[in-house]
């Protein structure tokens, strides 16, 4: 029994990704170079639907694909790829916790503002910080 086979439709279908993603991948190497029918049209075997998926859920987590190029590699022998792969993932938590921090600072500094608009009897304290250059704006 043969293997089962997807045309790139099927899986972009299945895995969420373009057409020109799929073909990108593959281009940059980030997925193996997919195997081809007689007339030249891909096809995909379950692993890389495997590896597409993989490729999905760290993309989702934040990592790059550089990052993501890595992970593939180490996931080929995970046991070896142990220390690695923690190290990789404490520094993309530690670089998550600092978006997090500036996330809540920029929500912090919009309710301000927007309690500022509404005790505003005239201007738009909103426009006025925006182009306020004493707060280091550019």
């Amino acid at each position: 029994m043969s293997p089962r086979l997807y045309s790139i439709g099927q899986v972009a279908r299945r895995t969420g990704l373009s057409h020109d993603t799929l073909r990108y991948y593959e281009r940059i190497g980030l997925l193996p170079r997919v195997g081809r029918d007689a007339g030249g049209r891909r096809l995909y075997d379950k692993q890389d639907l495997s590896d597409l998926r993989f490729i999905r859920r760290a993309q989702a987590m934040g990592f790059t694909l550089e990052e993501i190029r890595l992970l593939l590699q180490m996931r080929t022998d995970p046991q070896h790829a142990r220390t690695e792969v923690r190290e990789l993932t404490a520094a993309k938590l530690k670089e998550t916790e600092a978006r997090l921090r500036e996330i809540e600072t920029l929500r912090d500094e919009l309710r301000l503002l927007l309690n500022l608009c509404r005790g505003s009897a005239s201007g738009c304290p909103i426009i006025e910080s925006l182009g306020d250059e004493s707060e280091g704006n550019p």
